[in-house]
């Protein structure tokens, strides 16, 4: 289980000048919506650890991880500490928590998150198997019960395929540029 440390005693640290590196492991288009000042932007399904430990050398100090609530940090956390990086410390309830504990947080363009994306999909995918099922033939309904197999599986192991899918999707990227300038000016 990752170390953790809530968003008030992070606060804490960046008040009292401690230099902290903090990486966000959501999307880059859920991090140009609203992140922490201080946050690069190294979204999960992207997350070299050896690449990470070239750009971030060990200073003994530990590396923070925040994502929107918790979820994705506690998952990146244990795959930098599988691969050997030994201090990693996960932000409890992530940017919400940040932002809910008065963080300063820069914010830029809205967008839907990928929560709502994933409910928008399923919903429509169970939907279309119902109706289907009814209107050409009875077999469809299996796209529903795959649907509602998924989200149990994704409940369960707090891992989302459909929310993989759709973060890669064009609508949900960002220019590269734009995101480094971003992150860079932090």
């Amino acid at each position: 289980m990752p170390a953790t440390i809530t968003a008030e005693q992070l606060k804490q640290l960046l008040a009292q000048g401690e230099a902290i590196d903090l990486i966000d492991v959501r999307t880059p288009t859920e991090f140009r919506e609203m992140h922490v000042g201080i946050a690069r932007n190294v979204p999960l399904d992207r997350l070299d650890p050896a690449a990470l430990r070239s750009e971030i050398p060990a200073t003994g100090k530990p590396l923070y991880v925040v994502c929107q609530k918790g979820g994705r940090g506690k998952q990146a956390c244990e795959k930098l500490a599988a691969a050997g990086w030994t201090d990693v410390v996960n932000v409890e309830g992530g940017t919400l928590a940040c932002e809910a504990a008065g963080m300063a947080l820069v914010r830029g363009k809205k967008a839907i998150s990928l929560e709502r994306q994933v409910r928008i999909a399923a919903g429509s995918l169970v939907l279309l198997g119902v109706v289907l099922s009814y209107a050409v033939h009875p077999y469809f309904v299996g796209l529903s019960a795959f649907v509602g197999a998924g989200l149990i599986f994704a409940g369960v192991t707090d891992t989302c395929g459909m929310a993989m899918i759709l973060a890669r999707m064009p609508w949900n990227q960002v220019n590269v540029s734009c995101a480094t300038k971003t992150a860079a000016s932090h």
